[in-house]
């Protein structure tokens, strides 16, 4: 089941970043980043009022605990990880085809697995290792491609700001399989609406403040803007109900996740009408052949 969850985590995840790309044309970083935080924040703050009320009774998956002062702690840091994340890679994705920060991001679940194996124990077989090879040559063939677009991946900036994105990304995945993975399983067993409602809630927060200390407000209304939010938060409700569920391994759910590549990829090269696509085509069958063994 935690598969299923993974995939359909996977293809909301392509129309999410279709939609963040179309609702950057025109548009600063900050106004975007902060609609978005506060449509999610709106999508899940009832679950949290209804809940103190007790017309959400505590049987139902919508409930939200009321939690001590350590697990919110634990919440706020991952609001403070996710947020950076977002900040470099809405900007890379503003000055990049989507069809380059696509694979790039497909190139994820490296750091992701690498990082299940220090801290969760979890080995990679030989298929894995050779997945993981074959994604670092896909990396560099699309580097190559990127050169024909006047995209140098060694000193171009926007770059560098979707890898370090895809960094702390990969680290929020590691540190999302502790808050919801049992003591058992090295977790701490957080409840996943909660948890997500009450990030949500954190995000709106520490972006209001990076909105007003920026002073950059004005925004072009798109539905795009709306749609963000709406694709982003089911995806992330089918993503950590995937990872609670028992048996559920982050390496593997990272690299199902990266699947969503194709739908940003193929939806991206036909709405934004971008160049080079047979050749970055190719460089995106060969992430997903890495991902084939990544997953064996």
């Amino acid at each position: 089941m935690w598969l299923v969850l993974a995939f359909a985590s996977a293809i909301l995840l392509g129309f999410y970043d279709v939609s963040k790309k179309k609702a950057l044309t025109e548009n600063m970083v900050i106004p975007v980043l902060f609609w978005n935080t506060f449509f999610s924040s709106l999508i899940f703050f009832p679950f949290v009022i209804l809940s103190k009320f007790g017309i959400i009774s505590a049987s139902s998956v919508f409930y939200v605990y009321d939690y001590g002062w350590a697990e919110h702690a634990y919440i706020f840091a991952k609001s403070v990880l996710v947020l950076s994340s977002w900040l470099f890679a809405y900007w890379g994705l503003k000055h990049l085809p989507i069809t380059i920060v696509g694979p790039i991001n497909a190139t994820r679940p490296i750091w992701v697995l690498l990082g299940a194996l220090t801290f969760f124990g979890e080995k990679p077989s030989m298929f894995q290792w050779l997945g993981i090879a074959l994604a670092i040559v896909s990396f560099y063939m699309l580097s190559n491609t990127g050169k024909k677009e006047g995209i140098n991946f060694k000193k171009n900036k926007w770059i560098l700001f979707v890898v370090v994105a895809n960094i702390i990304g990969a680290f929020c995945g590691l540190y999302d399989k502790y808050l919801l993975a049992t003591p058992e399983n090295r977790g701490i067993s957080l409840n996943v609406v909660t948890l997500l409602s009450w990030y949500n809630i954190y995000q709106l927060i520490l972006m209001s403040a990076v909105m007003i200390v920026s002073g950059k407000t004005k925004i072009k209304w798109r539905w795009s803007v709306l749609l963000i939010s709406v694709f982003l938060s089911c995806a992330e409700l089918f993503y950590f109900s995937s990872l609670a569920l028992e048996g559920a391994m982050i390496s593997i759910v990272s690299m199902i996740r990266r699947s969503s590549v194709v739908v940003s990829f193929l939806l991206g090269a036909w709405l934004f009408k971008e160049k080079n696509i047979k050749n970055k085509f190719f460089d995106l069958i060969l992430i997903l052949v890495s991902m084939v063994f990544l997953c064996m």
